[in-house]
């Protein structure tokens, strides 16, 4: 302690004899910034200082626009962290990071730089970014670390919104919470990867707003971006980066773009000088139609209509009871299914002027011409519609939607075409036939008999009632032989929607990308959870009869039990046992719930996982690997006991075999080993690297993935691995059970949580080895440095390359592509 206030009292005095004379805009490594100071951009127009927002006392560093006379605060640093008093200043450490201290040395908020160079500087640029680079870098551009990488609630021109491929950064603008309080809120904005990049705001992980995909001329559902005589905006998308960004056409306008979480709203304003005020430009959303997804599965929302949700054409509302209440949240089915075995009888109804739907769950191919787009979606069942990926020059390129159609509106003065598959009406077919015999009866009775013409008639009947009865016959055998096949309780889907209450929404536990889970109640009072596979899964019925007969032989007190299946035609349903504490990142996520799991049941539900882990590994009749272990996918019964569950992507092996390799990989981002991620390379030990993120998680009560922290960690494995360097693991701890932990077992499970996410799979202990740790008191080896950079995104960078990894889940939803297993 009297180091450090030795150090920032020779800072001072340093500063005081003027060392090295202080540009305004920079301060070098032995200056420092601190309260009544601020750094100047070179132009006047930024202003970097302490401040308060409100009427609060708590202090923030923060940049505003020095040239108005309005203070606009544009970027915090220290939002989750204020400082209070009037004794902070802001340095270059002696490893040349940027940091803010107080007097007595307490670190409120750091930047680290790429690299350590031995003369760094800190400067605040006239576009609004502070910078931190080598004073004797020729290179001005070359920043070891720049606040543009870190946005708050401001998009300046020039900022990026969207991801670093190559380091796993994203780029996202947070909100404020409210008008004086800078922590990062809940509404923010950014691009979202799923299927094909797009622009998304979220309310917490829910998605509240959808702007689209870049189509080559704009973003799909923002047609209010357009050519305009204030800014310029573009769209990169490349294996390096996926962001979008703006520029100011004149240099004297100065305009921002900002989350407002106290209106949920995102505003373009621009200063008007004349006013001395901000001006609203644009704002969004624009209306009610905006709301994302508001009408449901293949509804269609018509601003001026009333109500302004519609079923699309050939298609009605789902639960026509509930639509006719304003609910649309179940949307819209096809009036007349299609069947994958009369293809022939599919055709595409072409939609103009609509936003696109979700493409989460699309593929692109750009060289394909729109005519060989018709044809690829019609020749797989489970494509929905299709259309043109960039609209410039009349169109090209192939967009193709799977599974439903997700927020879908009418756009004024904008949309584009949109081809959507239905079935042809085979009863306008059979009114024309049955038009054409009835006038061929009438003129051969003109000649025979009626007598005769009956008995034409009467003998075409019997042959068709003949043919349909055998017809049935043949197809109940084959029902009958399906589920003999399957060695497993056969239920009716009237079993099961009756006991789903008609798969109603207020029964709906959840949803992936196999299809949504349904709590229900059989007839006999046993609760249920029904896993309703959606057509879209890509699994046929020989891969659902694998993944349904692996499960089946599974039988572990960690694993949940499948209590049997359901498949009529196009539906298959998997029934397992209802877990009344669903599942563990439901409550380990969540602050008020996370305290019911105090740290003896934390401990416990570790080791379940654990063993029912080495079960699979390695005591089942056959290995098998998860291959994508997740908060989401480990349920709780109603003593807390946990239980893996969703098997859809797990691999089999023979006793001796225990790795693979994939062409496309599947999974959750954040819980993914990195030579499965990057090289496709499975086996047990990506297992225990999923094993080892979710024990950090069960720990922390925090997400690996979306993590932050004011030390800058990129995710919390880093989170945890800094705590472990600085020797002070224990504050990795859950604060919600701060006083129920044992801290030796505590920090024994961060011990081996690190080691089982270390970079390299031979460094990761066993299942096997996992177990007896966590039983025993004998010594561990030290971890090596873990994975903690994901190269995420790449899953639609290639995704039309059969030679190259594809990737097919974020977010923590499970999706995979077509591929049997």
């Amino acid at each position: 302690m009297k180091n450090l206030l030795l150090m920032f009292i020779l800072t001072k005095i340093l500063l005081f004899f003027g060392h090295k004379s202080m540009a305004d805009d920079s301060i070098s490594r032995f200056q420092s910034l601190s309260e009544g100071k601020t750094l100047v951009s070179e132009e006047g127009t930024f202003e970097l200082g302490f401040f308060s927002p409100g009427s609060g006392a708590e202090r923030y560093l923060g940049i505003w626009y020095k040239s108005i006379p309005v203070k606009t605060v544009v970027w915090v640093a220290n939002r989750a962290n204020p400082v209070k008093g009037n004794s902070s200043m802001l340095h270059i450490n002696s490893e040349g990071n940027l940091e803010l201290v107080n007097l007595n040395g307490v670190v409120a908020w750091s930047a680290n730089s790429r690299k350590k160079v031995l003369n760094p500087i800190v400067q605040l640029l006239n576009s609004g970014n502070l910078v931190v680079r080598d004073e004797g870098d020729q290179d001005a551009e070359n920043y070891l670390w720049q606040s543009f990488d870190y946005p708050s609630d401001t998009l300046l021109p020039g900022m990026k919104l969207g991801w670093d491929l190559r380091t796993g950064l994203e780029w996202r603008v947070s909100a404020w919470k409210n008008w004086d309080d800078p922590s990062p809120g809940d509404f923010t904005w950014g691009v979202s990867l799923e299927g094909f990049p797009q622009l998304m705001m979220w309310e917490g992980s829910k998605e509240f707003y959808r702007g689209g995909y870049w189509n080559g001329l704009g973003f799909s559902g923002a047609p209010e971006l357009k050519p305009n005589p204030v800014f310029e905006f573009k769209f990169v998308s490349n294996k390096d980066e996926v962001y979008y960004t703006y520029s100011l056409r004149n240099k004297s306008i100065i305009s921002r773009i900002v989350m407002n979480e106290t209106i949920s709203t995102r505003q373009r304003y621009i200063w008007i000088e004349e006013a001395q005020a901000w001006r609203l430009y644009a704002s969004v959303p624009r209306d009610i139609c905006d709301s994302y997804n508001l009408c449901g599965s293949n509804g269609n929302c018509i601003i001026g209509d009333s109500p302004v949700c519609q079923c699309l054409s050939g298609f009605k509302p789902r639960s026509p009871g509930n639509w006719n209440m304003m609910d649309w949240t179940q949307g819209c089915f096809l009036t007349e299914e299609w069947s994958c075995k009369e293809k022939r009888n599919d055709r595409f109804v072409k939609f103009s002027g609509l936003k696109d739907p979700d493409i989460s769950h699309s593929r692109v191919n750009e060289s394909m011409s729109l005519n060989e787009c018709r044809d690829r979606c019609l020749e797989n069942c489970s494509c929905k519609a299709y259309a043109n990926s960039d609209v410039r020059g009349g169109g090209s390129g192939c967009l193709m939607w799977f599974g439903d159609l997700m927020d879908i509106r009418e756009v004024s003065g904008g949309g584009r075409d949109l081809y959507i598959r239905t079935k042809i009406s085979e009863s306008a077919v059979k009114v024309k036939h049955s038009m054409k015999a009835v006038a061929i009866i009438i003129i051969v009775a003109s000649v025979l008999t009626i007598i005769l013409a009956l008995y034409v008639v009467g003998k075409r009947i019997k042959k068709l009632r003949a043919y349909e009865t055998e017809n049935k016959l043949t197809v109940e055998r084959n029902e009958e032989d399906k589920k003999e096949d399957l060695e497993l309780p056969f239920f009716h889907r009237d079993e099961i929607i009756k006991a789903t209450d008609g798969f109603s929404i207020n029964n709906k536990l959840g949803e992936g990308g196999f299809g949504a889970v349904y709590m229900g109640t059989l007839a006999d009072g046993q609760e249920i959870a029904v896993k309703r596979l959606s057509q879209s899964s890509g699994q046929g019925f020989n891969e659902f009869k694998n993944e349904v007969i692996l499960i089946a032989k599974l039988q572990h007190r960690n694993l949940v039990k499948l209590v049997g299946c359901c498949i009529e035609g196009e539906e298959k349903m998997l029934i397992y046992e209802y877990m009344p504490n669903k599942s563990l990142d439901s409550i380990i996520f969540d602050h008020a719930k996370g305290k019911i799991l105090d740290w003896s049941k934390r401990f416990n539900i570790i080791g379940g996982i654990a063993r029912g882990l080495l079960y699979l590994h390695q005591d089942s009749r056959l290995r098998i690997i998860h291959r994508d272990l997740k908060a989401s996918n480990v349920l709780l019964d109603h003593e807390f006991n946990p239980k893996i569950s969703d098997f859809g992507m797990a691999k089999t092996f023979g006793g001796d075999e225990i790795e693979g390799n994939t062409r496309r990989v599947v999974g959750t981002y954040g819980y993914m080993a990195p030579e499965y991620a990057i090289y496709g390379l499975f086996s047990v030990k990506s297992d225990v690297f999923s094993f080892g993120v979710l024990m950090l998680e069960i720990i922390s009560g925090k997400k690996n993935r979306g993590f932050s922290h004011s030390n800058n960690s990129i995710n919390l494995i880093d989170h945890a691995w800094r705590f472990w360097k600085e020797n002070r693991p224990l504050d990795l701890i859950d604060s919600c059970m701060e006083n129920s932990s044992v801290l030796s077992e505590a920090l024994r499970c961060i011990h081996i949580g690190l080691l089982c996410v270390q970079q390299h799979p031979e460094d990761r202990p066993s299942m096997s080895t996992v177990v007896v740790m966590l039983s025993s008191e004998s010594a561990l080896p030290q971890p090596k440095e873990p994975a903690f950079l994901m190269e995420k995104g790449k899953f639609f960078l290639e995704a039309d390359s059969s030679t190259k990894h594809q990737f097919s889940s974020t977010n923590d939803i499970s999706v995979t592509l077509l591929e049997p297993r």
